[in-house]
C-alpha cells in the first residue's frame, strides 16, 4: 500500500509547477504545504491523509490465464494484509446503514475485465471519502450535447467547493448505461496527470474543461485561487439514441495509484 505513502511523480511535478502559475499568495502557500506533506510522507513512510480509502480495483485478465482459487478473496485478502501492515486507518463499514466497522478495509471494490493475453493487470485506487462525496452522475437529454456536459462538469466542481481538498483531479465518463456511465469516470482517474485522450477531439474537451474548472475560483483548500484542478480526464462509450448520460469522479490531490501486470 505504497501508494499511500508516496505521491505519483506526475502529480507531484503538477503541484510544483502550480505554485509557479497560481496567482493567489494563500493558494501559493497551501500548494507549498501539500508539497512539504507529500515530502515527509515519502521520507517517513506514513499516510499523506489519515483517510487512507476504500481499495478500488480494476483488474484486467488476459483470456489465456488460468485461476486457481477464488480471485476475488484473493484480492481482499491481499488489501487486508496491506492494510494492516502499513498501519493504515480501517474505513470501511460492513453494512451501510448498521455501519459497523470491518476492521480490515475490506471488502474491496473489484472490477473485473476479460481481456486477450495471458497476464492479470491490476490497478489499485485508495479512494478517500471526502473526495467520492462530491462525485455525482447525470442523466441528460441528448439535447444538451457537448455543452451540456460542460456545464455539468463545471457546476460540480464549483458546488463541491472545499470539500474534496482541492486542487483535485476530475474524471469525466460520457456515454454507457447509468452504471457503466459512472465506471468510465472512476477510470478516468487512473490516468496520469497531462495524459490526454486518444482522441483529439477528447483532448481538447479536456484542456477546455481543465481551463473553466479553474475559472470557478474554488482554489487550494477552497480559499481562492487559480488552481482548483490539477488535470481532467474524459472517457466515452456508445451510448442509447435516447440517452446521454455523464458522470464526474472526483479525485483529491492525493491521487494514490498502483499498478502491477502479474
Amino acid at each position: 500500500m505504497s501508494s499511500n505513502f508516496n505521491v505519483g511523480e506526475d502529480v507531484l511535478g503538477a503541484l510544483k509547477k502550480a505554485v509557479q502559475t497560481e496567482e493567489s499568495p494563500t493558494g501559493r502557500e497551501i500548494l507549498e504545504q501539500i508539497i512539504e506533506n507529500d515530502r515527509i510522507a515519502r521520507a517517513e513512510q506514513v499516510p499523506m491523509c489519515q483517510d487512507t480509502g476504500f481499495a478500488v480495483v480494476l483488474l484486467e485478465v488476459g483470456q489465456d490465464v488460468h485461476i486457481q482459487g477464488d480471485l476475488r478473496e484473493a484480492v481482499n485478502e491481499g488489501v487486508r494484509q496491506g492494510y494492516k501492515e502499513g498501519y493504515l486507518r480501517k474505513s470501511i463499514l460492513g453494512d451501510p446503514i448498521k455501519r459497523v466497522n470491518t476492521k480490515d478495509n475490506t471488502p474491496a471494490v473489484i472490477h473485473a475485465e476479460i481481456v486477450p493475453g495471458d497476464v492479470v493487470t491490476v490497478r489499485f485506487a485508495a479512494k478517500g471519502g471526502g473526495s467520492e462525496n462530491m462525485s455525482r452522475i447525470k442523466m441528460m437529454p441528448p439535447s444538451a450535447g457537448v455543452e451540456g456536459v460542460k456545464k455539468f462538469v463545471v457546476e460540480t466542481v464549483a458546488d463541491a467547493g472545499s470539500n474534496p481538498c482541492p486542487p483535485i483531479l476530475v474524471g469525466v465518463g460520457i456515454g454507457g448505461t447509468f452504471e457503466q456511465c459512472a465506471l468510465l469516470a472512476k477510470k478516468a482517474l487512473f490516468r496520469k496527470v497531462g495524459e490526454r485522450n486518444s482522441d483529439p477531439y477528447y483532448a481538447d474537451l479536456e484542456r477546455e474543461l481543465l481551463t473553466q474548472v479553474n475559472k470557478t475560483g474554488v482554489g487550494p483548500q477552497g480559499l481562492g485561487g487559480t488552481t482548483t484542478a490539477l488535470d481532467v480526464f474524459v472517457l466515452t462509450y456508445p451510448c442509447h439514441i435516447a440517452s446521454f448520460p455523464a458522470a464526474v469522479n472526483i479525485q483529491c490531490h492525493a491521487a494514490r495509484h498502483e499498478e502491477r501486470v502479474l
